[in-house]
């Protein structure tokens, strides 16, 4: 029987293309060597069908273009330094249409500081965007450089978007973080100089964790710690939705996790949301409200698997 791509999903063929070249790193960016700095760059393709939204408008596909790929800097902690765009549309798409993608490309570009240096343009039957972010650190955050101790925290809260993709009212914090959603270059430009690793939450906070686990290391994360609101769970119940499950497993959050010592919380000039702690344990648990403890299952959203 031949072994189809969907039989292994996203994650294992990246996980061959860095097992076949030595220049590549685990992290969702590559690290060239300068003489004073690293450069860092990340390339991200958003696909039409997979990745927007039916209510997303063309400027939030431009926007959303350069926010997944500064997100990938902002994990880093790596100043932005410019973009490439590389875009396949319709023959027959509005010319009206592309202006708008562009125009949101523009904005979000001026948004995060970030100069569009070039890019390339091609005719597919969807919109695809492929961008190309680059950028530079003096010492980038890797994702698995954490110690046991290190307490697990997040730059915001998580889950909003995952609830607004199911909303059809356009105008409330769920769909505007589903719509719209920003990157954390800022904050990322100071946990570099506190944290101990680093990542951006783009597939669910699960599949984030097991992206980063170290055998022998666990993680404990605590339900009480996450701030979920009453309203929150009254939604996810009316919508027959689990809303631990929105909140772990779908992502587009774009919010940072991050270890950081308790000694350099304490310093950290920026308001943040500790949602748990790393430990021997060798396994991925969360601590439920009542007190009892699960373990978290590895998933999340991912290419050639996911529906």
């Amino acid at each position: 029987m031949t072994l189809k791509v969907s039989d292994i999903g996203e994650k294992e063929l990246v996980r061959y293309i860095i097992a076949n070249s030595k220049d590549i790193t685990p992290d969702d960016t590559a690290i060239t060597e300068l003489t004073d700095f690293n450069l860092i760059s990340t390339c991200d393709m958003l696909i039409q069908s997979r990745h927007f939204p039916k209510n997303m408008s063309y400027f939030d596909m431009g926007f959303k273009s350069v926010t997944v790929n500064v997100s990938d800097l902002a994990a880093m902690g790596a100043e932005p330094l410019g973009f490439l765009l590389s875009i396949a549309i319709p023959k027959d798409l509005d010319v009206d249409s592309f202006k708008k993608i562009i125009e949101g490309v523009l904005s979000a570009c001026d948004y995060y500081s970030i100069p569009l240096i070039g890019g390339d343009t091609n005719e597919a039957y969807e919109i695809i965007i492929s961008g190309t972010a680059l950028g530079l650190a003096d010492s980038p955050l890797m994702k698995d450089t954490y110690e046991i101790g290190d307490l697990i925290a997040v730059t915001g809260d998580i889950g909003l978007a995952a609830l607004g993709f199911e909303l059809e009212t356009l105008d409330n914090v769920y769909t505007k973080h589903s719509l719209k959603p920003e990157a954390k270059i800022k904050e990322g430009l100071i946990l570099k100089d506190f944290a101990t690793s680093a990542t951006d939450i783009t597939d669910g906070l699960a599949s984030e964790l097991y992206e980063i686990k170290r055998d022998g290391f666990g993680f404990m994360i605590y339900e009480e710690f996450l701030g979920i609101t009453d309203e929150y769970k009254e939604i996810s119940e009316k919508l027959n939705l689990d809303y631990l499950d929105l909140i772990l497993h779908v992502g587009e959050d774009f919010e940072l996790l991050f270890t950081i010592s308790k000694d350099n919380l304490e310093k950290l000039p920026i308001d943040v949301k500790v949602i748990g702690e790393v430990t021997d344990s060798d396994a991925v648990e969360l601590t439920l409200e009542n007190g009892f403890v699960e373990e978290i299952k590895n998933r999340g959203y991912e290419h050639y698997v996911s529906e």
